[in-house]
C-alpha cells in the first residue's frame, strides 16, 4: 500500500516529453515548491555521462525537481534517491524479490539492473540552484543486452522478474512518499543515517570490483562509502577514495 502523497509536493504527469530531467529544469524557475514530473513517453532520455536511456512503453520515467535541496549536498541526494527507489521497488515487487543498490546510482533486482538515477543541476540564469533528480525504472520491459556497455550489469524488468505489472503512475505514488521520508531524515539528522542505511543495502560490499574513471581502471575490495558518498576501494597501495566512477563486478 502506498503512503499519502507528500504535502506541498507538486505532481505533473505528461503524455510525452523529450526528457523528464530537461522538462523539470525548464519548469524550475516557475515552481515555488518541489514537484515530480512524470512522462508516459520519453523520447530523448539520458543516463550518466550522456548515455542514452531507452524507455520502452510501460516503463517509468520521472524527475523530482528541487529549487533548493535544503542544505543537502547535491551529490548526496543520489543516496536519498537510491533508498527511496529501493523502498518503492520493494513495495512493487513483493518480499520474494532480491534487491540491492549498486554504487553510485543503480538499483538491482535479482542481480540485474532494474533502475537508474541521474542528478542534474540548472546552469546559469533563472533556474540557478535547481536540482533535478531523474529516475528511470524498467517496470514493463528491459533494453537488450546489446544496448549496454560491455561488462555492465544485465538489464532486467519488474514484470519479467516478478510477474507483477505495475503502472508508472502507481509507481510514482510509491516513490514520492518514500523520497520525502528519506529526504526529511537527511535534512534532520544529516548524511550519517543515510550512509548507514545505504550500506545495509549495498551490492558487493566487501567483494572485488573494478572502478573505471575515463581511461583509468582501479581494482580492489569495495569497503564502503565515506562521509561524502565517495567509494572506498581497498587496493594493494592502500585505500582509495573515488568520488565518481563506473563500477563493474567481478574485478
Amino acid at each position: 500500500m502506498s503512503e499519502a502523497w507528500p504535502e506541498g509536493v507538486g505532481r505533473h504527469v505528461l503524455a510525452r516529453t523529450d526528457s523528464t530531467n530537461a522538462e523539470a529544469l525548464r519548469l524550475a524557475p516557475s515552481l515555488s515548491a518541489p514537484a515530480w514530473i512524470m512522462a508516459r513517453e520519453q523520447f530523448a532520455g539520458r543516463g550518466r555521462r550522456g548515455r542514452d536511456w531507452a524507455m520502452p512503453a510501460g516503463n517509468f520515467a520521472g524527475t523530482l525537481v528541487l529549487r533548493s535541496p535544503g542544505g543537502v549536498a547535491a551529490a548526496q541526494l543520489s543516496f536519498v534517491a537510491a533508498l527511496a527507489l529501493y523502498d518503492a521497488l520493494a513495495d512493487a515487487c513483493g518480499p520474494a524479490a532480491r534487491m540491492a543498490i549498486k554504487w553510485p546510482n543503480d538499483v538491482l533486482l535479482n542481480g540485474g539492473k532494474v533502475a537508474g538515477i541521474l542528478l542534474e543541476s540548472a546552469g546559469s540564469g533563472q533556474g540557478m540552484g535547481a536540482v533535478a533528480v531523474g529516475i528511470g525504472v524498467n517496470l514493463a520491459a528491459a533494453p537488450g543486452s546489446g544496448q549496454v556497455e560491455p561488462g555492465a550489469v544485465t538489464p532486467v524488468s519488474v514484470l519479467a522478474e516478478t510477474g507483477h505489472a505495475v503502472a508508472p503512475e502507481d509507481f510514482l505514488d510509491l516513490l514520492a512518499p518514500a523520497f520525502a521520508r528519506w529526504l526529511a531524515q537527511m535534512q534532520t539528522y544529516g548524511f550519517a543515517p543515510i550512509r548507514h542505511a545505504w550500506l545495509a543495502r549495498a551490492a558487493r560490499l566487501g567483494e572485488p570490483i573494478l572502478a573505471r574513471t575515463g581511461a583509468t581502471e582501479r581494482r580492489g575490495i569495495f569497503e564502503g562509502i565515506d562521509d561524502s558518498g565517495a567509494l572506498i576501494l581497498r587496493t594493494p597501495a592502500g585505500p582509495q577514495m573515488i568520488p565518481a566512477a563506473d563500477v563493474f563486478f567481478g574485478g
